[in-house]
């Protein structure tokens, strides 16, 4: 394997990781707050829909995004009234939400478009584009640095960057700052919270909210950036990689990149390599 392919793998690697990096985050809000979300995966999908038709009808891809992280809100909204509202059982409440992504989507996308469950292909404002970094092409016959800045750091649609950023931006938030402290202490002993006078269903409810708009981005991302427009089932069981490796990172932003970069690099392993035989 020479050094131009293990470039191309690397860059795979990180396209393949930002919906699960940006799942994973929204699942370690929602169960740092204490609520078990297993519906990563339905918010992801609705996600991916609404925003590839609205991106496809409007011709924007920001209106796209804004769809899909609304969509993937409404969905959290159901989820925390059924487990925080309620107090109904989480596991089956985020497996509702699945089965009824996979439904809504497949119904709706055949009604409005009748093309077999999907939307018809994007182009042109209605995707995210690659960005070319500053100097990028300047320096690409640097040896060895030059084509990593090149091919590796540069080329990427801006919800890579804003999914690698959103990293230590959790980081900050959780451990950090009062909302962070309120956040943990609420889904380790909500009540001694409730008892210092903190709303535990208003910071659970921000939690599932948080957890909402992080999944939007990672469904938009699918269809208007790593994909061009939506198809039956996208997110071919990524929201449960997501919650696998949120487990495998035990809950943490830092330990999160590094899991679902591990698992992005298996999956571009396995896609580059499918036909040897």
């Amino acid at each position: 394997m020479d050094f131009m392919t293990v470039l191309q793998v690397l860059d795979s690697t990180v396209r393949l990781a930002t919906p699960l990096l940006l799942a994973c985050l929204a699942g370690l809000f929602s169960e740092r707050a204490g609520i078990f979300d297993i519906g990563l995966e339905g918010k992801m999908l609705i996600a991916a829909f609404f925003s590839a038709a609205v991106a496809y009808a409007s011709g924007s891809v920001w209106l796209g995004l804004l769809a899909g992280i609304g969509s993937s809100m409404l969905l959290s909204g159901l989820h925390g009234l059924a487990s925080i509202t309620f107090r109904g059982n989480q596991l089956i409440s985020g497996v509702a939400i699945n089965f009824l992504a996979a439904g809504m989507t497949v119904l709706i996308a055949q009604d409005w478009f009748a093309e077999g469950g999907r939307t018809p292909s994007l182009i042109g404002a209605a995707r995210f584009e690659p960005i070319t970094l500053p100097l990028a092409e300047t320096l690409r016959g640097v040896p060895v640095l030059g084509p990593v800045y090149a091919e590796l750091i540069s080329g990427h649609t801006i919800l890579v960057y804003l999914a690698l950023f959103c990293v230590p931006a959790t980081w900050w938030v959780l451990f950090r700052t009062r909302f962070g402290l309120r956040l943990r202490a609420v889904g380790e002993n909500p009540a001694a919270v409730d008892t210092a006078g903190i709303s535990v269903v208003g910071m659970r409810y921000a939690a599932v909210m948080i957890c909402g708009v992080l999944c939007g981005i990672a469904g938009a991302y699918l269809a208007t950036a790593l994909q061009a427009g939506f198809v039956k089932d996208m997110t071919a069981g990524r929201g449960y990689i997501a919650l696998a490796a949120l487990i495998f990172a035990k809950w943490r932003p830092w330990y999160a990149l590094s899991a679902t970069l591990l698992f992005g690099l298996l999956q571009a392993v396995a896609l580059r390599y499918q036909n040897i035989e």
